[in-house]
């Protein structure tokens, strides 16, 4: 039987970035003179700890197939983005917002795949999946069009983005992912008898 361990660890990963992610969209929300500075190291930091976790969601093989499957490039992004990030931590809010924007965007056109492949999977809640992602695609694509406005605005703007990502990921994983105690391996090893005839 497969090991549980990758799969639980990238669901309680998912889990907690997209707490994570909840929690700085509602601090920007309410503080949105928030240091760039420290926008950039924490959200640098967010996006390579969650590229990690897409990549242990890829290859941990869950049940469904749906939550992770686009997982492998998009981690690799991720962490590409969060690097770039935190290489220019004090770079102006307008190139955090078009890279949050970017992968927002991004992520939401793909839980939006996965939503439509639920459905044809028999998955009842796939709307869920799907309403989150067109709400988060909604502000990702705010963030990455109107990067110059002011910067009271468009940190409002980035707190509902990551606060509405949060939500899609979180929704995702709770509908879309499904741990079993018995789960056989892909490979099942059969053994085959050819008869002959003296």
């Amino acid at each position: 039987m497969r090991s549980k361990l990758p799969m639980r660890t990238a669901k309680i990963g998912y889990i907690v970035i997209s707490a994570l992610l909840c929690a700085l969209g509602i601090l920007l929300i309410l503080f949105p003179k928030f240091s760039s500075a420290a926008l950039g190291i924490i959200c640098g930091i967010l996006l390579i700890l969650f590229g990690i976790i897409k990549l242990i969601g890829y290859f941990s093989k869950d049940l469904y197939r749906l939550a992770f499957q686009y997982d492998l490039t998009f981690g690799i992004l991720m962490i590409i983005l969060g690097t770039v990030m935190l290489t220019h931590p004090g770079t102006l809010m307008n190139f955090i917002c078009i890279t949050l924007g970017l992968s927002i965007l991004a992520d939401s056109l793909f839980k939006a795949q996965i939503a439509f492949d639920s459905k044809k999977f028999g998955i009842s809640r796939w709307w869920v999946i799907l309403l989150s992602a067109v709400i988060a695609g909604i502000f990702g694509a705010v963030l990455l069009f109107r990067p110059g406005d002011g910067g009271r605005m468009l940190s409002i703007f980035a707190g509902i983005a990551i606060l509405a990502e949060g939500i899609l990921n979180f929704s995702t994983i709770i509908t879309a992912v499904k741990i079993i105690d018995h789960q056989m391996p892909d490979i099942i090893s059969s053994n085959y008898f050819e008869e002959r005839e003296d």
